[in-house]
C-alpha cells in the first residue's frame, strides 16, 4: 500500500495543485492539519480522484463548521478531530498535528506509522518499530515545499519536493 502524507498546506492552491497528480497515485492520503480554508477540501478531494483522505485538525483550520460541511459533500474526506487512529490494511497509523503528541504516540510502540505537522520541518525517524514522520509543508513558508509517501511493504519513506 502506498500512503501519501501531507501537512500545512495553508491555502497554497498552486503547490497543492502541483502535488495532486502524485497524491492521486496513492491508495490513501493523510493530511496532518492546517489545510486552512473550506475551499481546499473540495480541491484536494477532487484532485485525488476519489481516494480516501484522512484529516486531523491543525491550529490554523479556521472555519471548522464549513470545512465539516465541505468534507461531508466530498464523500472521500474523513475528519477525525485532533487525532486519528487508523488500520490501513494491517498498518497501524496515528495522525496528529502536534510534534510532542506524535513523539509520545510513536514511543508507545503501538503504531507502525505516526504522522504529524505543525512545525513545517520535514522529519523521518525510526523509534523501535515505529516510523515517526513529518512530511514537512506544502505551503513553502520555510523555502522547501514537501510531502511524503510511505510504502507499507518496505516500510520506507519516499520524499517529494514541489517546485
Amino acid at each position: 500500500m502506498r500512503i501519501s502524507i501531507l501537512s500545512d498546506t495553508h491555502d497554497n492552491i498552486w503547490r497543492l495543485d502541483s502535488a495532486l497528480p502524485q497524491l492521486a497515485e496513492a491508495d490513501v492520503v493523510l493530511h496532518c492539519g492546517d489545510l486552512c480554508s473550506p475551499f481546499m477540501v473540495d480541491r484536494l478531494a477532487q484532485g485525488v480522484k476519489g481516494k480516501p483522505i484522512h484529516f486531523v485538525w491543525g491550529n490554523n483550520d479556521g472555519d471548522r463548521q464549513m470545512i465539516t460541511v465541505a468534507a461531508a459533500k466530498a464523500g472521500n474526506f474523513f475528519l477525525h478531530g485532533e487525532m486519528a487512529e487508523l488500520d490501513l490494511e494491517g498498518t497501524r497509523v496515528a495522525l496528529t498535528h502536534y510534534p510532542e503528541v506524535a513523539r509520545a504516540l510513536a514511543a508507545s510502540g503501538i503504531y507502525d506509522l505516526v504522522c504529524y505537522g505543525h512545525d513545517h520541518i520535514a522529519h523521518e525517524e525510526r523509534l523501535g518499530k515505529t516510523m515517526l514522520l513529518n512530511p514537512g509543508e506544502v505551503m513553502g513558508l520555510r523555502g522547501r515545499s514537501t510531502f511524503a509517501h510511505y510504502l507499507t511493504r518496505s516500510q520506507k519513506v519516499a520524499w517529494v519536493e514541489l517546485v
